[in-house]
């Protein structure tokens, strides 16, 4: 039996919002009660898989990359209509998305700014323009293979993804400064 105490788990940039990014960004922005500071609210990840339409297999593979790489079950997304020109039906699979809060979006949140970002080919930062006015960043990836759960030996398809980081902060100006605490990598403007 080992003397470490799994109940008290807390990830490294949760531990590290709460003892330094909270102070920090209170006296940037001078907030005078706790809950006017922002945090993180969720991280959604969606993969769109537009072959799934010729092959059903090609959306369990998907299904199965992103459930490894969020650590959770994702979910399927659907057709909404049919579309006879793209050989679409309705309520056929094609994507997948989770939704991540808590001690798995910071886990998430760790992997991909010190793994997978600087792992994604002629990577030079983050657009800090991509703000959706109400403090809440978007960005894309290419390649699901920046991850380090995905075994490129194992993979038939290489899948884009699409990243949302979700705040609570009222201002796109907040919530650059709050992603700039967690050391996001966004290009020097």
């Amino acid at each position: 039996m080992s003397d470490v105490d799994t109940t008290k788990y807390e990830p490294r940039l949760a531990t590290e919002y709460r003892q330094r990014i909270r102070a920090a960004m209170r006296e940037e922005f001078g907030y005078t009660n706790e809950m006017q500071i922002p945090k993180l609210d969720k991280i959604v990840l969606n993969m769109g898989i537009g072959e799934a339409v010729a092959d059903s297999k090609k959306a369990q593979a998907a299904m199965k990359d992103l459930a490894l790489i969020a650590g959770q079950k994702p979910a399927p997304t659907r057709a909404r209509t049919s579309i006879a020109g793209f050989k679409l039906r309705e309520q056929m699979v094609i994507g997948a998305k989770v939704t991540l809060r808590k001690h798995r979006m910071y886990e998430f949140l760790d992997r991909l700014i010190t793994i997978a970002l600087p792992r994604v080919k002629d990577f030079r930062g983050l657009k800090p323009t991509s703000f959706d006015g109400r403090g809440n960043y978007a960005m894309g990836l290419r390649e699901h293979i920046v991850f380090p759960e995905i075994n490129y030996d194992q993979i038939d398809q290489m899948w884009g993804m699409d990243i949302v980081v979700a705040t609570t902060a009222k201002s796109d100006d907040e919530a650059r400064a709050l992603l700039r605490q967690f050391q996001f990598p966004f290009v020097q403007s």
